[in-house]
């Protein structure tokens, strides 16, 4: 897999930049006009003030003159003011990349949500769309569709949780709910039953093993987050008619438990493993199905999941044989 770097990053910075020069020349031009002004009232006061008759002024009793030649006068001016404009520059640079550097943490932000939600989104309306699809052929056959029409209502209602959930993690900390304990078999027996309506298109069993039923305090939406992020990534390295594994149980030390999802595709190649969780990161190994074609945010978001909650995702093997993605998270 051959990384690729996300093209607004460098559009993002050019504008940063761009405004950050704006910005440092507008201010050393008002710095130097302010200092061509000075230098320019200091040499016609130093013009006004050294007369020829000064000179033939004898000093008081008791009196001491100092005479500056007014030529040394006006370029030790030129140079104070020179040297001036150039400090002025730099200073003004200084404070303007400082001033815009929240800007673009600001639009950074932004555009990270954005394409977190766009990718976050995408699976749970895939899965409505299927679910229609079924609906619709369970109508013209004349079919009860009372069970599908109750799993698209659900599904609906999974899309709101999704939302809530990437609007919760935007969030400070002090805004985001208290946890809840949930039960994580239940949770993906739920999350699989949805993607296999997705996997079904090209024939791809997803196969689910538990070790006992562990809970966490985990929110089940982050949970189900990971699960088809994962789940949705091995659906599209798989070939037609493949295998997925998915497997909970606990870790070695009981305080957390551990999710693994297998496929059984050509593996990862061209990269680093451990560089799958950078946005935008792809291998040489495209997606396999027509329509599966990723963004490489996916792996991203599990990242940043197991890592807002206390856990780790890895790359626990990989081979020509298939991928397995291990992601711990602590049990309630």
């Amino acid at each position: 897999m051959t990384g690729r770097r996300d093209r607004s990053r460098g559009t993002d910075a050019d504008a940063i930049a761009h405004a950050s020069r704006i910005v440092t020349a507008q201010i050393t031009v008002a710095a130097a006009a302010i200092v061509v002004l000075v230098v320019v009232a200091s040499v016609v006061f130093i013009i006004d003030q050294s007369q020829p008759s000064e000179l033939l002024e004898k000093p008081a009793p008791g009196e001491n003159k100092i005479y500056v030649d007014a030529d040394d006068m006006l370029i030790a001016l030129v140079v104070v003011g020179a040297v001036a404009i150039v400090l002025a520059g730099l200073l003004s640079w200084v404070v303007a990349r400082r001033a815009v550097r929240p800007l673009g943490e600001a639009l950074r932000i932004q555009r990270t949500f954005v394409a977190d939600a766009s990718h976050e989104l995408r699976t749970p309306v895939a899965v409505v769309a299927a679910r229609v699809e079924v609906l619709r052929q369970e109508i013209g056959a004349g079919a009860d569709p009372t069970e599908n029409l109750r799993g698209l209502q659900q599904d609906v209602s999974l899309l709101g949780d999704v939302i809530t959930d990437l609007l919760l993690a935007a969030a400070p900390p002090a805004e985001q709910e208290p946890r809840q304990v949930i039960e994580v078999v239940e949770v993906v027996e739920h999350t699989l039953a949805d993607l296999r309506m997705l996997a079904a298109r090209r024939d791809i069993a997803l196969e689910f093993t538990s070790h006992g039923r562990p809970t966490t305090a985990v929110p089940a939406t982050s949970l189900r987050r990971c699960v088809v992020a994962l789940v949705d990534n091995a659906i599209g390295h798989s070939p037609d008619g493949g295998l997925v594994e998915v497997i909970v149980g606990p870790e070695r030390d009981r305080s957390q438990f551990v999710l693994s999802v297998k496929d059984h595709g050509s593996g990862i190649t061209g990269i680093d493993p451990g560089r799958l969780f950078e946005r935008f990161a792809h291998g040489d190994g495209a997606t396999v199905g027509p329509a599966r074609t990723g963004f490489g945010i996916g792996l991203a978001l599990v990242r940043d999941l197991a890592d807002r909650y206390g856990g780790r995702i890895e790359v626990s093997d990989t081979s020509s044989a298939g991928t397995t993605f291990t992601l711990s998270l602590p049990r309630s």
